[in-house]
């Protein structure tokens, strides 16, 4: 029965191919390998991050990375995050904050509580929301 088959093996072992086996592709679990982050540690993260973002960039970045997240940010995350785009005098990102956290709520009075918790801080650097930028 080899014998039938050693011609056909042979034919195929000196025939020159252009295909080549793939590399090894190493496969990475994300979630396996690290542990969830609790959201006081969000938290805490977030705003030491921003409390130390030196330039508009980084402030970009970390509120790229911080809205990406499966959750809204509490609002002393929105605080420092206000309070960098202030310090690195980029007011329209400030405005886009909160349109962000009107994105990421899941209705309109949460966007209203989100509001009403940070007006003080809204009247100290004197940020207008978009809704009243271009109200009629």
């Amino acid at each position: 029965m080899t014998t039938r088959f050693l011609p056909s093996l042979l034919r195929m072992a000196t025939r020159t191919t252009s295909f080549q086996a793939p590399a090894l592709i190493s496969v990475r679990h994300a979630s396996s390998s690290h542990a969830q982050e609790s959201f006081e540690a969000f938290t805490a993260r977030y705003v030491a991050f921003f409390n130390s973002a030196p330039d508009l960039f980084e402030v970009q970045r970390g509120l790229n990375n911080c809205f990406a997240h499966d959750l809204v940010p509490a609002p002393t995350v929105i605080e420092a995050a206000i309070r960098a785009a202030r310090r690195v005098d980029d007011y329209a990102t400030t405005v886009r904050i909160f349109e962000g956290i009107r994105e990421k709520v899941e209705n309109k009075a949460q966007y209203e509580q989100y509001v009403q918790e940070l007006k003080l801080l809204r009247d100290e650097l004197g940020i207008t929301l978009k809704e009243e930028l271009y109200s009629p």
